[in-house]
């Protein structure tokens, strides 16, 4: 259980040198009852196209999400990105990495029986992974533990992770915070100040990251966490992104060792 930083407070100004990783669900954009309900701000898209402009391209998506449902609902954007929790990743030059999925024909029929029988309960088919939602069936958190619990008992390969209202089977030793290092080893992301903002018990391998390197770690919502920083909801996200894009804006760009003046763009 990650411990609450006791001097938590609102995360610094962004600053050129930075390389800024963002949580999807519940960081950019609010929680929803099933994962395809979710509301796109109108403003986020060109908002995030300006950043990643600032950054010499310095912007990632780190997302339990399959990278083609965070390009669908972001549109035009292709932005760097890691998947279903590192399971897949695209660096700046657009190009894919993807582990091979696991055999999780059990897992699928334990999710789909126990669907069956409880209502309320959503099964989502990633692609090395395989999540139960239980946010419309919040009493059934215990059933929905025990069941997947059981069902990954003898398999040392498969790990189960516990975000907000799901329980998540995916392949073991796959984790965000092991997404940013290898983002942070690649232009245009080395050599800068690693910030990541996350709302979930799933983003705290990302804060771990991030904050020995000398970067900032934002806890979204309530919660205990390991982050030193701290912003109240997708809301408070918004309105920070947007404060650091007009302040960016307002300082011309500086050519330094750890900043080069261009940077290899995503392809939108």
């Amino acid at each position: 259980m990650p411990k609450s930083s006791s001097n938590t407070q609102l995360p610094p100004p962004l600053g050129r040198d930075a390389a800024l990783f963002l949580d999807f669900d519940g960081t950019l954009v609010g929680l929803a009852p099933t994962p395809e309900a979710i509301e796109i701000p109108p403003a986020l898209v060109p908002l995030l196209d300006d950043l990643r402009d600032q950054l010499g391209g310095a912007l990632a998506v780190v997302s339990g999400r399959q990278i083609d449902s965070i390009d669908r609902f972001l549109a035009p954007l292709r932005l760097p990105a890691a998947g279903e929790h590192g399971v897949q990743r695209r660096d700046a030059q657009g190009r894919m990495q993807e582990q091979r999925a696991p055999d999780l024909v059990p897992i699928l029929d334990i999710a789909n029986e126990l669907a069956r029988v409880h209502e309320g309960l959503l099964v989502e088919r990633k692609h090395a992974a395989i999540a139960l939602h239980y946010r419309l069936a919040p009493q059934l958190e215990a059933v929905c533990r025990d069941a997947m619990s059981r069902a990954i008992a003898h398999d040392p390969m498969l790990e189960l992770m516990h975000g907000k209202f799901v329980f998540e089977v995916k392949p073991a030793g796959v984790n965000k915070g092991i997404a940013i290092d290898a983002f942070m080893a690649e232009a245009p992301f080395a050599g800068r100040v690693p910030v990541f903002l996350g709302d979930d018990t799933t983003d705290e391998s990302g804060f771990a990251v991030v904050q020995p390197r000398g970067g900032v770690a934002v806890k979204v919502g309530s919660g205990q966490s390991l982050a030193q920083h701290r912003l109240e909801s997708p809301l408070a996200v918004y309105e920070w992104l947007v404060q650091a894009r007009d302040l960016l804006a307002a300082r011309p760009p500086k050519e330094t060792a750890s900043q080069p003046e261009e940077s290899p763009r995503s392809p939108r």
